[in-house]
C-alpha cells in the first residue's frame, strides 16, 4: 500500500506515521526478493525458549495458533545514523509539501524500519554553524527520542560549514551506515566536504536528494519571480520561454551530482516530494543488505 505524501501530511503523530508507512511497505514486500530480518525469510521454525521475540511471526500464529520464528539469511544489526539538512532551502514547498516535511517522514520511516532489524539509530541535524547530535542506540525508547527531535526541526540559514567531521564520525572505529537527506543545495561545496570526510572514515553513505516536482518541471503555477530561500535573492522568470533550457541545465546538474557521488562510492537517489516513500525504503534495504 503506497501512501501519497499529501495523505501523510494529515497524520500528525510521527511514530504512527512511520509505523503506517512501514506496515504498508512490508505488506507489499511479501513477494520481494530482498533478503533480511523482517522481509523475505528462508524458512520458519518452531519457537524455542530464549529465541528473540522480535522474529515471532504473528501472521503465522493467527493462521495456525502456533508460534513460529522467522529465520533469514542475514540477521546482523548495525548502526544507522540519519543526517538531516535543515538549511532554509529545505523549506521549499511543492503543492503543500515542504522538503523538510518529506525528510522528516522519510527519516522516521527508515529509523522505524532499521529499529525492526535491531539496528541502533542516531540523528544529526545540519544548520548554520550548529550540528545537533543524538547518539546511536538500538532501544525503542531512544527511537521515540529520535522521532521527537525530527518533529521539532525548523529549517533556517545555510548548511553547516565544515567542522571536525572526521573526529565526530569516526566513532569507535566501526563501520556505520550514514543516510544524508538533503536537497544538495550548497554554495561552497560544503555538502561535498562533509561526504568526503564520511567516506574517509570508511562509512557506507547513502544520499537521498529531495526535489519538488515543481522544480523538476519548472511549474510554479503562474509565478513570475522565484526567491532563493537561503540568500533571499529573487529572479524574474518566464517559464514558457526558458523551460527547455532550464530542463537541459537541470538534467546536467543532476548528472553531475550522480557522477560526483559515484566517484566517492556513495549511493545516490533523487526523489520527488510528490512520490510515495516506498522507493526510498526499498533502496535503503537493498543497500543495507548488500553491504552487511
Amino acid at each position: 500500500m503506497q501512501l501519497d505524501p499529501k495523505v501523510l501530511m494529515t497524520i500528525k503523530n510521527l511514530p504512527l506515521l512511520a509505523k503506517t508507512v512501514v506496515d504498508g511497505f512490508m505488506t507489499g514486500l511479501n513477494k520481494s526478493n530482498i533478503k533480511g530480518p523482517g522481509l523475505e525469510f528462508s524458512q520458519y521454525r518452531s519457537y524455542q525458549p530464549g529465541d528473540d521475540l522480535r522474529w515471532l511471526d504473528w501472521r503465522m500464529y493467527a493462521r495456525s495458533d502456533r508460534y513460529y520464528i522467522r529465520e533469514s539469511e542475514t540477521e546482523t544489526s548495525i548502526s544507522v545514523r540519519f543526517l538531516i539538512d535543515a538549511s532554509s532551502s529545505m523549506n521549499h514547498d511543492d503543492n503543500g509539501i515542504k522538503k523538510i516535511e518529506y525528510a522528516r517522514f522519510l527519516a522516521a520511516s527508515l529509523a522505524y524500519l532499521a529499529n525492526l532489524h535491531g539496528d541502533a539509530v542516531g540523528l544529526y541535524v545540519f544548520q548554520n554553524d550548529h550540528l545537533f547530535s543524538l547518539a546511536s542506540k538500538p532501544d525503542p525508547q531512544h527511537l521515540q527520542r529520535l522521532f521527537y527531535q525530527l518533529s521539532v526541526i525548523k529549517p533556517g540559514g545555510k548548511f553547516t560549514q565544515p567542522i571536525h567531521y572526521k573526529e565526530l564520525f569516526a566513532g569507535q572505529g566501526k563501520k556505520e551506515l550514514l543516510i544524508l537527506i538533503t536537497d544538495m543545495y550548497q554554495q561552497e561545496s560544503e555538502i561535498y566536504k562533509l561526504l568526503d570526510s564520511l567516506t574517509a572514515v570508511k562509512h557506507e553513505v547513502l544520499v537521498f536528494q529531495l526535489m519538488g516536482q515543481n522544480e523538476l518541471e519548472l511549474d510554479f503555477k503562474g509565478y513570475a519571480a522565484l526567491e532563493d530561500l537561503e540568500s533571499g535573492d529573487t529572479v524574474q522568470i518566464d517559464p514558457d520561454t526558458i523551460k527547455s533550457a532550464y530542463l537541459e541545465k537541470l538534467g546536467n546538474y543532476l548528472a553531475d551530482i550522480r557522477l560526483e557521488l559515484l566517484s566517492k562510492h556513495i549511493f545516490h537517489k533523487m526523489i520527488s516530494t510528490a512520490e510515495p516513500l516506498d522507493e526510498a525504503l526499498r533502496a535503503f534495504l537493498t543497500q543495507r543488505n548488500k553491504r552487511y
